[in-house]
């Protein structure tokens, strides 16, 4: 027999599934319209003042490129105003990565263009008014930098194009050293194919005393667990599992001779597998189209002045061809990611082995499994197990409940008797 997802243990719930900071994501990208909208209109009526056709050119580029960020604006002002709109099944929070998604196809079309005109220069150079063309690159550098520092709320954080910033969730490559009395300890989250626990070892020898050693950690909204050992021969191991997300301090305590001896660790929840689950996508769009916007201006400041230095006419067009390689590069990441988003495709592979593990750890089986991204650090899972004893689905939705990624999960349960195989 089939049990149907099971509400009574469980409140009613939303399908808000926008990223944590929707709201000043929001905010920081409308400021950078309102600069780059002010910067054009300056340019266009400085340009048509003093006759310069090259200021109105850059006016109009700056009206594309704020045109581009305005996509992204909408995208984030559209989810939250529609958030709560059931007609949307799983909430908006995928509009972020549709807006990405488009913003990526106007990057590839971009990248084409200059190419195109950096070719033909090189076929046909043509004469440039370096007196113009430089300040107003230079001018373009500074309205970009300024954009990407409004855009990323002021900080150091890399939203670019997500390069190596993801960290693996392997707690166990991450071990903590504590000194307790006379003991080193080392002290670490194992979660090797088994549900996550402490583990603590000595690589000196002398392991204390399962009884003897505790450890109390606090959770940032004030939560608190005690774990209890025992003593696997060569390592101490908590009685309990660590729910998720593994973000805590550990106060550690060890009893040595009557007296007490203790200290804190500091644990720090990793983004799962290769993180790219947590990324707003639309925010990484708009700062990509900065960053790309800026990387051509460097490179067209150095062909420039190069140009006019040593009379090399063609570095400004090899800058062009340059710039338009780094972008097409950027667009193609962008593509791959938002498409494999807007297709469903398994988001974490990690995560994805972690809930089959949970489930199979009393000796059910999945069945059948679909884990997919909701919006920035939200997923939903469906989950098909069969098992031979009479567990419910709100058994297995209360075990799944450690995994704070997990944002809407439905559980089917097959019992023996109507399980197949």
């Amino acid at each position: 027999m089939t049990d149907a997802e099971q509400l009574l243990p469980f409140p009613p719930h939303d399908h808000v599934f926008l990223g944590k900071d929707h709201d000043k994501a929001e905010r920081r990208t409308w400021a950078v319209i309102v600069l780059c909208t002010i910067m054009m209109i300056a340019e266009i009526v400085g340009g048509a003042l003093f006759g310069s056709l090259a200021l109105i050119a850059d006016g109009l580029h700056m009206s594309t490129h704020a045109g581009a960020l305005l996509l992204a604006a909408l995208a984030y002002t559209y989810a939250r105003k529609y958030a709560g709109d059931p007609r949307f099944s799983f909430g908006t929070g995928k509009f972020g990565d549709l807006a990405g998604f488009s913003s990526a196809i106007v990057l590839a079309m971009i990248a084409l263009l200059i190419g195109y005109e950096a070719v033909a220069r090189l076929l046909n150079p043509v004469p440039i008014s370096f007196g113009e063309a430089i300040p107003i690159a230079v001018l373009g550098l500074v309205v970009n930098v300024a954009s990407a520092w409004l855009l990323s709320g002021g900080d150091h954080h890399d939203h670019s194009h997500g390069h190596g910033h993801a960290h693996g969730h392997d707690h166990d490559e991450e071990t903590r050293h504590i000194e307790l009395g006379e003991l080193t300890l080392d002290i670490e989250v194992f979660e090797d194919n088994v549900p996550p626990r402490f583990r603590v070892s000595t690589d000196a020898g002398g392991l204390p005393g399962a009884a003897e050693f505790t450890v109390e950690t606090t959770r940032p909204d004030g939560g608190r667990q005690s774990f209890s050992f025992a003593d696997r021969g060569m390592y101490l191991e908590s009685h309990d599992e660590i729910p998720e997300p593994h973000a805590f301090v550990a106060r550690v305590r060890l009893m040595q001779a009557g007296q007490a001896h203790e200290g804190e660790l500091k644990f720090e929840e990793h983004e799962h597998g290769d993180g790219k689950h947590h990324r707003d996508n639309n925010m990484r769009a708009a700062v990509v189209h900065v960053m790309a916007d800026a990387a051509v201006s460097v490179l067209v400041i150095v062909g420039l002045l190069l140009a006019r230095n040593f009379g090399w006419l063609w570095m400004d067009p090899l800058a062009g061809l340059i710039g338009a390689a780094v972008i097409a590069n950027w667009s193609v990441g962008l593509l791959r990611d938002t498409g494999a988003i807007l297709l469903d495709r398994t988001p974490d592979p990690r995560m994805a082995e972690k809930v089959r593990n949970v489930i199979e750890a009393e000796g059910d089986r999945v069945t059948d499994l679909h884990l997919w991204r909701l919006g920035p650090g939200h997923l939903g899972a469906i989950v098909s197990v069969a098992t031979s004893g009479t567990n419910e689905a709100a058994h297995y939705r209360r075990r799944l409940q450690r995994f704070a990624d997990l944002s809407h999960v439905t559980v089917e349960v097959q019992h023996a008797a109507s399980a197949k195989g």
